[in-house]
This record gives C-alpha cells, structure tokens and sequence, in this order.
C-alpha cells in the first residue's frame, strides 16, 4: 500500500495537521553501552519545564465563504417553480440567495511555534499561518497576544511572526544540527489536537531525508510522536537549542506512527536570519539547470562512476554563463564540498551569500575544470529566467531529407514542425518526429516533439548532424550516445541511449 508524506496545511473546515518536537539529546562523545543508557533517559522533567514556557500554541483564523452543497435544479426560463427552488435549497445551504453562496464564515486551524527572540520573535511552518486573517500565539501561562506576519518563505515552509509582550519572553536559540547523530534522544513539545503543553520523547531515526516536498529537503527524521497540531515546534538537542523545526509526517491514518520529519536548523537559521532582517529570502543563484546523473549517463559523460550534477542548460545572463559553464558540463565540488548528489547542489548554492565568488569543479568532456563564480541572487535569477523564456529566437535553416537514427525519425525544426509539435520560438535543433516501439530511445521515454540539441555534447542543426555523430560514437566502440533533449516548452534534460 502506497503511503503518502501528510504535510501539515491549511485546511477550510479542519484544524491543521501540525507538528513539534524537542530534542533530548545528543551525547557529547561515545559511551560503552549499558542496559541503563539503553532504556533512554530516566527523566527529561527538567529539560521540559526549561523549555515548555518557550513553546506557543499558534491559532489561526479566516474568513471563507459558505459553499453551497446542494445544487439548484434549473428550470426552464420563466417556469413559476423557479423562485420556489431558489428559496427551498437556499435555506437547505444555510440561507442566502439560491443561486449564489451562503454568508462568510471563520474557519480555525491550530498550530505550534516558538520565540527565538525575547522581544517577541515567534517561529512557525509557513502552512500553519497560510492565508489566516487573523493569527494569535497562545502561552503556557494562559495569556494571548496577536501576532504580526514579518516574512515568510514558501521553498522552506518557514515563517517569522513578531507580537509586542509587556515583558521579555521566555527564548531560546538555534543549535547545531550538522553533527546530530541518528540515534540521539529527541523530546517534542507541541499542541497535537489542540492539547497544548504535550511532551513526547523518541530519537533522531534518520538524517538527510529527501521528502519531495520543495527544492531543499534536507530533513531529520524522528520517532517523536507528532501529530495534527503540532506543525511549527521546535526540535531541541541535549543542551536546549533549537536543532530543527517540524513540518510533515508519513501517516496512512493521519495520526503518529512514527516517522515525522523536521527542518534542520543548519537550513532554518539562515533563512529566518533573512526573513527578520529583510521580510524576504536573498538566497545565492547560480543559474543552472540541472539533473541527476545515472549510471548511464556517468559512461557517456566520461566519469568513472554516477556522481555530481549535470548541467542540463545555463540561464543567459547568468553568474554560470559568466563563467563559461555549459550544458554537459558535471558539477562535482562547490566552494569546496564535494557534490555527490544532484540534490546536495542547490542547498550549497542557496546557502551561500549573494556575490560570494567561489570555485566550481566540473568535469566536462572527462577532464576536470576548475571555474570561479560569482553569485547572483536567486529571487532575482527567477525573473530573468522567466523573461527568457518569452524571448523568441532565430530559427535554423530548414533540412527536408528525414534521417533515422537509434529508434528515432528525425526532421528538420521548420515552421511546420513547430506548428505541429507546438515547439518554443527559442528552442533550436533537430526534431523528433517518430519514435519506434520498443527501440532504446522508447525505453528512455524520448517521444514526438522533443528536438535533439546536441549529441555527445556537440550542437546539430539538422537530421544529418544526428546520424554522422551517432556513426561517430560508434566507430569509437561507444555503448551510448550522449542526447540533450528539449521537450516543446524548451526544458532540457540528457539522455544516454543505447546505439545498436
């Protein structure tokens, strides 16, 4: 049975799924084991009633209309029983016009957060304070104080909330989530259910989760009980501080099993570092795209085994372009860290500053290169991306002789095959006009309408450009040839095909 990662959102109607937890603990240094260390901690009493006080309650509210739930029946124009239809079912959908919605109504959703910040700087998931008109952070002792929105990010699912208190609050700070080890002892204090002041204890269970959930998963996995109410905790180490923030968990039911997820404070600090100092994110932009490179790409690319990431196309105008990085190339270090996984580029890239230059490796054509980039602003790099995007571009001069090569039929990028296929203005190189079934290229899920840009990392123009570069490969005893696709819309992607 497929099991779906719940996040924790806002919902009309239903509270929000939320979730927080508190570390425990990681040890300072290894310990021989013992039956006693093995049972956990005897009692985490004092760690709680230290940091229970920093802990809020977060509740929301917005105005939504009333929706009718049962429809209208039309009668024909003029008919006498219309204006007796619009009445009955008006009533039977809380009132109001028949044919229109009923009147507002205040939906409340319950989450968690924590103040970072004596002066009044709360912490929560983006999602728990999603669309609310109103948001109020609840206590440990009792009292309410409403809270202002300071910026929010919705890549990391972080949001910054202030409220102005009579007296400095009760805080507490972000730790180091780098050196978390899986096994360390993890407490969560949290609202689930709206039960406010609830402590549960697990460990860390896993680091580095990829959830599919936004650009820069990176997430410690707990077995802390979390549950609905909980989303926008905090996730305390041994000594108290703030290792992570939680956001979803993997639930059939939508209750606790076990497996919750939170956003390591090595990715929350920064952003909500910026979020409190410029009400939005200035993450680093490199001006990439970029795919993950398989065991058959790694031979075509020249790597001894599948690592780095693979620039799949480079942003004009960009810091990448600047430094003359181009498609094909395989980013494997990044201001000195090794990439090993596509995945692990992008959260380098959006932690480091604005107009940092930094070295870039990258194999290109199986030699290593080593670039110096200057990082643009990755807000900014979003609107120039989109406005290349609209850009028309030359078109290639048209070639009438279709070739077959490696499954594929192949034609010239005319008007007519752009017409046809629908194919982007900017989109340059040979189009793929038919794919056979069961060929390499069908089993690589190549079909009708891609263009083919390049070929072992050479541009082609036409269908004869494909099938001499193919030949190419082949004469040199070559597995696969090495495609760089374009689907209609112009995103690009590599593709290592088998040659016959």
């Amino acid at each position: 049975m497929a099991i779906d990662v719940k996040r924790a959102f806002l919902a009309r109607g239903f509270a929000v799924a939320v979730a927080a937890v508190v570390a425990v603990g990681g040890l300072a240094g290894p310990l021989a084991p013992s039956p006693a260390f093995a049972r956990g901690p005897e009692s985490v009493a004092d760690l709680a009633d230290g940091l229970i006080d920093a802990v809020v309650n977060i509740s929301t509210s917005q105005n939504v209309a009333e929706q009718r739930q049962v429809p209208v029946p039309q009668m024909p124009e003029g008919s006498p029983f219309q204006d007796y239809f619009d009445e009955f079912f008006g009533d039977k959908n809380g009132g109001g016009e028949g044919r229109g919605g009923g009147e507002p109504r205040k939906v409340q959703s319950l989450g968690s957060g924590f103040v970072i910040d004596s002066s009044g700087i709360i912490i929560t998931n983006n999602h728990v304070i999603e669309d609310a008109d109103e948001i109020v952070a609840n206590f440990n002792d009792g009292s309410k104080l409403k809270a202002e929105i300071v910026g929010r990010d919705l890549k990391t699912d972080l949001a910054v909330l202030r409220v102005k208190p009579d007296k400095p609050l009760k805080a507490v700070k972000f730790g180091d989530s780098m050196h978390l080890r899986v096994g360390d002892w993890v407490m969560a204090i949290g609202n689930p259910f709206g039960l406010g002041g609830t402590v549960t204890v697990g460990i860390v269970s896993a680091r580095n989760r990829d959830i599919n959930s936004g650009p820069y998963d990176n997430f410690i996995q707990t077995d802390a009980a979390i549950n609905r109410g909980n989303s926008g905790g905090p996730l305390f180490n041994m000594d108290g501080d703030v290792v992570g923030i939680n956001t979803a968990i993997i639930s059939p039911s939508g209750g606790s099993i076990g497996i919750g997820f939170a956003i390591p404070s090595e990715i929350a600090a920064g952003v909500v570092d910026q979020l409190r100092n410029f009400g939005e994110t200035r993450r680093g932009w490199l001006g990439v795209n970029i795919q993950q490179v398989t065991d058959d790409l790694a031979e075509s690319l020249g790597l001894d085994r599948a690592k780095g990431a693979l620039v799949a196309g480079v942003t004009e105008g960009g810091p990448a372009a600047a430094a003359k990085i181009e498609p094909g190339d395989v980013i494997v270090s990044f201001d000195g860290k090794p990439i090993h996984e596509m995945r692990e580029l992008p959260r380098l890239v959006a932690n480091t500053p604005v107009g940092k230059a930094v070295d870039v490796t990258v194999v290109r054509k199986g030699k290593e290169e080593k670039l110096s980039v200057t990082l643009g602003r990755l807000e900014e790099g979003e609107k120039l991306a989109a406005a290349a995007g609209d850009q028309g571009a030359a078109e290639p001069a048209p070639v009438k002789v279709p070739e077959k090569v490696l499954g594929l039929t192949l034609g010239a990028l005319d008007d007519d095959a752009k017409a046809k296929f629908k194919i982007g203005a900017d989109v340059k190189g040979v189009v793929v006009t038919d794919v056979e079934s069961g060929s390499p290229a069908a089993d690589k899920r190549i079909q009708a309408g891609d263009t083919i840009v390049e070929v072992a990392q050479e541009p082609v123009s036409k269908p004869e450009d494909v099938a001499a570069a193919v030949k190419k490969l082949k004469d040199q005893d070559r597995k696969s040839a090495l495609l760089l696709l374009a689907n209609p819309a112009g995103e690009l992607r590599f593709v290592a095909v088998k040659i016959d």
